[in-house]
């Protein structure tokens, strides 16, 4: 399975909110972003290794600045690691206000989806190669976010987490 650059993953959706998208203050609602951001990360974690994804797990996602009825949001997705049959997702939410055209990132979070086969099981996928400064920084800090994800979901032992570890142990 040959190598893919981190950039060909990147996606970009936009999206119009509406009334149906906000809550009671004209702000869109929480889960409605949620739930395009997973679209997102869906369609770059496919992208990547041209197959079937589920959604593994959705790190934290904090609200920076409200977004507003009539806004557009913009959502770049791109993927920053592989592993063996996993890819972590980085996301950013931009805010555009098009009357006076400001765009503000209003929110970021990593995804982690699974590949899968045509039966629904895992299935490997083809490395990350990280080319921009930003990239191979993001890339190298991918694995103590992974760790920290399988610590927190009980899949590791927090003394087996050897990138946590080196954060916490003077040398």
């Amino acid at each position: 399975m040959e190598a893919r650059k981190a950039i060909d993953s990147f996606t970009t959706m936009n999206e119009l909110v509406l009334p149906n998208d906000t809550n009671t203050f004209g702000d869109l609602m929480g889960g409605k972003l949620m739930y395009w951001m997973d679209i997102a990360a869906y369609l770059s974690a496919s992208k990547h290794c041209n197959s079937a994804c589920m959604t593994a797990s959705v790190d934290n996602i904090s609200f920076k600045t409200p977004i507003k009825l009539g806004n557009v949001i913009c959502i770049e997705a791109i993927v920053t690691r592989a592993f063996t049959t996993s890819m972590e997702i980085h996301l950013k939410v931009w805010n555009q206000n098009m009357i006076d055209q400001t765009r503000v990132l209003s929110n970021e979070a990593f995804f982690t989806f699974v590949a899968l086969d045509e039966y629904k099981k895992p299935k490997k996928v083809p490395e990350i190669i990280p080319e921009s400064d930003h990239e191979k920084k993001i890339f190298l800090t991918a694995l103590r976010r992974r760790q920290l994800r399988l610590v927190l979901a009980g899949k590791m032992k927090p003394n087996d987490a050897t990138e946590l570890k080196a954060l916490f142990t003077e040398v």
